[in-house]
């Protein structure tokens, strides 16, 4: 029974809309809470910024999916017990509408149901570690609280079954891997998050990526949460580039380091349709733009002394800009080579 795609458009259309209304009402609640980003020596902004990103892209998350959980599961649903067989052809416009809404509505109340747990266990890590971020933004926790608490979050995502295996038979070995996945890719983000839009849009290409292979291979829960990220990441993305009225924060660009890890994890990428072991590989196409980043810092930094967790002006963002691009141009330059490695990665995938 294959997915309706319009329900992708679906997905990406209710969390943009979610993300993009609530946006202005979180800057209003982080201002009044004086949860705002003021310039300093190593920013380049002149005024103080909300840090409510992350909370919007959260809110564009949750509300389609308390409207799916609504629909697929409170007094109203769709009766899907007669049609599955009928011709399309011959039906009426109407009824082929139903015939869509039924089929999607069959099919995500069954993959839900198989998947609550582990999906359960990424909102709440989602969740989780959106409040690490806050409080980082809150308070500036020490390193090692930071730290701990998103240990704490990948061990959660693990234990609920969303784990990498590489094909080692070894339940240490998938543990180990996976949270050095997600820790790894939290802090990708949140490193490279140092120019108006960049974090963001990055976010977006990788989520979109992620989504269409999935939804390609007939991953369809992969490929609505994908979607979803994508959408919800879209709707802040016009308040953040090309001039910010709003950023991420360290809650925004967790969550999206978090989600973008996820998403990495979830998808089947070796299949009996494609038995190619290098195929796991594609995650490492999708976000090598904030790899490299991560790998660079750390190497540099490591290089001249320096703990890796120190903030400098010395990612690949910045000495774009010495040589002499504008932070716009910086910034759609490394969204270009995101995509051509993300279309890289479509191409392997099919």
């Amino acid at each position: 029974m294959p997915f309706p795609f319009n329900v992708y458009s679906v997905a990406v259309a209710s969390a943009f809309s979610a993300a993009l209304v609530s946006l202005p009402l979180w800057s209003k609640w982080c201002a009044r809470v004086g949860l705002i980003d003021e310039p300093n020596h190593r920013k380049i902004h002149e005024h103080s910024v909300p840090l409510a990103g992350g909370l919007a892209v959260m809110t564009g998350l949750v509300v389609p999916l308390l409207a799916a959980a609504f629909v697929l599961f409170g007094p109203f649903t769709f009766d899907n017990a007669d049609w599955i067989t009928a011709p399309r052809e011959s039906a009426p416009a109407g009824t082929v509408n139903a015939r869509i809404n039924a089929t999607a509505t069959s099919l995500l109340q069954y993959g839900l149901s198989r998947r609550a747990v582990p999906l359960a266990g990424i909102i709440l890590g989602a969740a989780g570690i959106l409040l690490v971020g806050f409080l980082d933004d809150k308070y500036e926790l020490r390193p090692r609280t930071k730290f701990f608490g998103q240990l704490c979050i990948a061990f959660l995502v693990a234990a609920t079954g969303v784990r990498i295996t590489l094909f080692v038979n070894s339940l240490v070995f998938h543990y180990a891997l996976t949270i050095l996945w997600i820790l790894t890719l939290i802090n990708a983000f949140n490193f490279i998050d140092n120019m108006n839009g960049l974090c963001a849009g990055l976010a977006a290409i990788a989520a979109w990526y992620f989504g269409v292979i999935a939804a390609a291979a007939g991953q369809y829960l992969v490929a609505l949460i994908a979607f979803l990220s994508f959408g919800a990441v879209l709707g802040f993305l016009p308040f953040n580039f090309p001039r910010a009225r709003a950023f991420l924060g360290d809650a925004g660009s967790h969550l999206l380091g978090y989600l973008l890890a996820v998403l990495a994890i979830l998808p089947h990428f070796y299949t009996p349709l494609h038995p190619r072991r290098w195929a796991v590989l594609i995650p490492l196409f999708v976000l090598g733009i904030p790899l490299m980043d991560l790998a660079w810092v750390i190497v540099f930094r490591w290089q001249i002394g320096q703990p890796f967790y120190q903030a400098d002006t010395n990612h690949l963002s910045h000495r774009l800009v010495r040589l002499g691009f504008s932070p716009r141009r910086a910034v759609l330059l490394l969204w270009l080579a995101s995509a051509v490695l993300g279309g890289a990665a479509f191409l392997i995938a099919n």
